[in-house]
């Protein structure tokens, strides 16, 4: 089979061109740059906690962001301080009083590896955050909250759901 004068030019230019197919690495540079800048800059906005299944926060409209604070979790069983358990719920009932011995003592060894500079220094400026469940008895979040007093806390907060705006709407509506 004969072929064409065009078919030869054809097939002389795949010939040549096969194989040096190239990227651009500049460009993917660039925008890796960009979105690497982007996450950081963003990702200091917000302030996990710990996240348990086992609790149900109560919900609440307040629109304040959480800080980096120490974090108390109280558990149906144990009180757990940035991730160690300190106490049994059951002893701590059981005590007369509304010390904590062994949440204080963690509080007070929290001071110096998480607290700000700042806040090491100004009693006032301590911050603590407590998370319970909902339905936890009043007298041990008083008790907890005592000892976070006692501890040289100045600020304590408690952890919450933040309500949707629906609810807020139908709230404020029906009033």
């Amino acid at each position: 089979m004969v072929k064409s004068a065009r078919a030869k030019r054809m097939a002389k230019h795949h010939k040549r061109n096969k194989g040096h197919g190239s990227l651009n690495l500049v460009s993917l540079m660039d925008i890796f740059t960009i979105l690497v800048f982007f996450l950081l800059v963003n990702s200091s906005d917000v302030e996990t906690l710990p996240n348990t299944k086992d609790l149900q926060l109560p919900e609440s409209i307040a629109e304040e962001k959480a800080k980096e604070t120490v974090v108390i979790l109280i558990g149906k069983t144990d009180i757990i301080v940035q991730g160690t358990p300190v106490a049994k719920v059951d002893d701590v009932m059981a005590i007369k009083g509304n010390d904590i011995p062994a949440l204080r003592q963690a509080l007070l060894s929290q001071n110096d590896r998480v607290l700000r500079r700042e806040a090491q220094d100004d009693i006032a400026g301590r911050e603590v955050t407590i998370m319970g469940d909902k339905d936890i008895p009043y007298r041990l979040l008083k008790k907890v909250m005592a000892t976070c007093t006692e501890s040289d806390y100045g600020q304590i907060s408690l952890a919450v759901l933040q309500k949707s705006s629906d609810k807020l709407d139908n709230i404020q509506a029906a009033r």
